[in-house]
């Protein structure tokens, strides 16, 4: 959606608030719907709920790219939504029971990169098509994505005995949420997630302004290099599983990644610093930064109230996360507008403080309950 706006407001008379909504829509429905649709899954089965969620990705995205309004559009990225949200809070627990205890933690970290991996090749296909295709190209080709998926899902998935879905208790959605909801472990996971987000979100968000208003980049430019800082996250992504399989405590990542980058984000917004060290600055903090998404999500089968609840536990993450990702941006832009560029590292150093503060409550945690 981000290459693709100018061209949509263009042909479809979008005002300013109009796009605003098409950008944060999928961010909303996840926010507000995450932990409720992770409970479903236990009831209609995780392996469905993938099945099911990919399918509205790809009818989501075909009905979109023939849409004739905005409203049509905005239709088009709820449903899509809802079906990001189903896979995205369904597949952790069927990657668990795929992997060896012993590679658990390599697994979920391999998982994490599914956004920055996703969403930055995403991007930089659009910024190269763009300039000669229509933006409804683009949501042609994530329906083709999202129908290669569901094939694969098809021949590969379904006829895996271990991924059938497993007796629950069907205990009262509301009661179940609530459990989740009053439990420091998975709290503390979706408000560190949650201030990561709005952080990442604030910084790469903006970047493009930075590389128009100040490097003289174009548009397209702009595009191609904010996708290709995006896709550096999985560098941290990966990298926290590696050294989460080698002994390094999940605290150590979480503190040292937070503390070191609360600086780093500052330097990409205080004044006096030149503008091709902030460039080299956005693309370490957000290859650096990305070890805390792989430290959460492993975090969750240790945290999670009872075993039966690890989904709804990453609903709530993924609640924290995308409401995170909502408020981080716009927050950014108003310290911006009021106080100028230095403003919003104020923004950035104290969610980052929140974070690591979240990070060393877990890590009590932990010790109580795993012992030395």
């Amino acid at each position: 959606m981000p290459p693709a706006l100018p061209s949509i407001r263009e042909e479809l008379h979008a005002s300013l608030g109009q796009a605003g909504w098409l950008l944060s829509i999928i961010n909303l429905t996840t926010a507000l719907g995450g932990m409720a649709i992770a409970l479903t899954a236990d009831r209609f089965g995780h392996r469905r709920l993938v099945l099911l969620g990919t399918a509205l990705c790809m009818l989501a995205s075909l009905f979109g790219a023939y849409a004739g309004s905005v409203e049509v559009l905005l239709v088009g990225r709820v449903i899509e939504g809802l079906g990001f949200i189903a896979v995205v809070v369904a597949i952790p627990s069927l990657l668990l029971r795929l992997a060896g205890p012993g590679d658990q933690r390599r697994a979920m970290a391999l998982w994490t990169t599914y956004m920055p991996a996703g969403a930055g090749t995403m991007m930089l296909i659009a910024a190269l098509i763009l300039p000669t295709n229509s933006w409804r190209t683009v949501w042609l080709l994530a329906a083709g994505a999202a129908a290669a998926m569901l094939i694969a899902l098809l021949l590969a998935a379904a006829p895996r005995r271990e991924l059938d879905r497993l007796p629950a208790a069907h205990r009262p959605v509301l009661a179940a949420m609530v459990e989740v909801a009053t439990s420091g472990g998975p709290l503390a996971i979706a408000l560190c997630f949650g201030a990561y987000s709005c952080c990442w979100f604030a910084v790469v968000g903006f970047l493009p302004t930075l590389l128009i208003e100040r490097l003289g980049f174009s548009i397209s430019m702009a595009a191609i290099v904010t996708a290709l800082v995006a896709m550096v996250n999985v560098l941290g992504n990966l990298s926290a599983g590696w050294l989460l399989h080698r002994g390094v405590p999940r605290v150590a990542l979480i503190i040292g990644a937070t503390t070191s980058m609360a600086f780093c984000a500052a330097g990409i917004f205080v004044d006096g610093v030149p503008d091709l060290v902030r460039l080299a600055l956005a693309g370490i903090y957000s290859a650096v930064i990305g070890v805390v998404p792989g430290a959460l999500f492993t975090a969750i089968p240790i945290h999670s109230p009872r075993p039966q609840l690890a989904g709804a536990s990453t609903g709530l993450l993924m609640q924290g996360s995308n409401i995170g990702g909502l408020l981080g941006p716009p927050a950014a832009g108003a310290l911006v507008a009021a106080g100028g560029w230095p403003s919003a590292a104020w923004l950035t150093t104290l969610a980052l403080a929140a974070a690591a503060g979240a990070g060393l409550f877990l890590h009590g945690r932990e010790k109580r309950r795993l012992g030395p």
